[in-house]
């Protein structure tokens, strides 16, 4: 990782990426804009002494950091944040510290003088946030919504236009656009677009999810891939095995798992709190029991599992690659037990099979199609074992 520095009105910022390759920095434009926007807006709208400031989905800590004069409330999406946020914290020891970190699991209460949001790629989501927000924000409060123009959301105008009310666009700079807004009538609450789902043969009940999740309209072709090699897998386990559904997104490895095998401890993991949120209701409505995990991969503490479940994610904001899956692979061999078993599925051209075999003893094909490939993966290398890691 290497430090770059965010210049703002206040002074710099030195920031990292963790886990990031070479040319991957900490911040982008639209951080930098945004926080150069926060005090002509504020004097714009007549808020004057120390306004409370909320920052939604900050990525990597610049937002938060940069407004820590604000102390401002923090609320995210991606576990990812907590880790990036405390590293970052660190390299910049006269920042004033900043307040506990929430997320749509329990979300934080307003009312708020002054919003900084990162615009998400996704339009429900950002449909969604700003019906939220509705709800938070003071009368005569401010959104300052950001992003680079290249990873604004189809039909942003329209989102925006159908939710709050759009008081400027400023000026776009080194390709970045934020746009200034006050608040709207829209809320989520009867929001019909707030839940969307599908139904799968064996669940006797439709698979929902929040905007935030992956794939929650329609079952992903990768996961339709895997689906027929989970109840062989669940067949050999004994009662009371521990299994993991990991990067989880709406749990449907999981919950179809658990149809086949009821007598497991089963497990849930993802970086999205609405992802965690969304197989909390999926399991109400289908009346079984779980242990949810919000977290960047799995937790140190989490016990050593008999089977994982995986389909991992191939893309992180701009950034596409085999990245992310190397870092779960490598968690989950350190918390397999000795017999235990990883179950995935994977783009083809990642070549995933090469990567697995740093990490497991023995990997298998199981299946495969034009574009994914389904792999068993056993013997797990613990980390003094692990072969070629960087």
């Amino acid at each position: 990782m290497t430090a770059t520095k965010l210049q703002m009105p206040a002074g710099e910022l030195r920031l990292e990426r963790p886990g990031g390759g070479a040319g991957l920095q900490a911040w982008d434009a639209a951080d930098e804009l945004l926080l150069a926007s926060v005090e002509p807006c504020l004097e714009e709208a007549g808020i004057s002494g120390k306004p409370r400031t909320l920052v939604v989905d900050d990525q990597f800590g610049a937002l938060s950091l940069g407004l820590a004069g604000f102390a401002p409330v923090l609320v995210a999406d991606s576990a990812a944040l907590s880790g990036a946020l405390s590293h970052n914290a660190g390299l910049n020891p006269g920042l004033p510290a900043l307040s506990g970190l929430h997320n749509w699991q329990c979300p934080p209460a307003g009312p708020f003088d002054l919003v900084v949001l990162r615009i998400p790629r996704q339009a429900s989501y950002l449909a969604w946030l700003l019906r939220w927000l509705n709800t938070v924000l003071a009368e005569n409060g401010r959104i300052l919504a950001g992003g680079m123009i290249k990873h604004l959301p189809e039909r942003s105008v329209d989102v925006f236009s159908g939710a709050v009310v759009t008081e400027a666009v400023l000026p776009a700079k080194k390709k970045a656009r934020v746009v200034v807004c006050r608040r709207g009538e829209a809320m989520p609450d009867g929001w019909q677009e707030a839940w969307k789902g599908y139904s799968v043969p064996g669940l006797g009940h439709t698979i929902e999810a929040l905007p935030a999740v992956f794939a929650r309209e329609k079952l992903d072709i990768g996961t339709r891939e895997l689906l027929p090699f989970i109840a062989p897998a669940m067949a050999r386990l004994p009662e009371g095995a521990r299994v993991m559904d990991l990067a989880c997104g709406n749990g449907i490895l999981g919950l179809l798992a658990l149809s086949c095998q009821s007598r497991v401890d089963l497990h849930f993991s993802d970086v999205s709190s609405q992802a965690m949120v969304s197989v909390a209701r999926n399991l109400k409505r289908s009346g079984m029991a779980a242990r949810l995990w919000h977290q960047d991969g799995i937790a140190d503490e989490a016990p050593a599992f008999d089977l994982i479940l995986l389909n991992p994610p191939f893309h992180e904001g701009g950034v596409v690659g085999d990245h992310i899956a190397v870092r779960l692979f490598r968690a989950v061999a350190d918390h397999l037990t000795p017999e235990g078993r990883l179950l995935l599925v994977g783009n083809r051209h990642l070549g995933y099979h090469q990567t697995l075999k740093r990490y497991f003893g023995h990997v298998e094909q199981k299946g495969a199609a034009p574009k994914f490939v389904v792999f068993e993966a056993s013997e797990p290398r613990r980390k003094s074992q692990s072969v070629g890691r960087s």
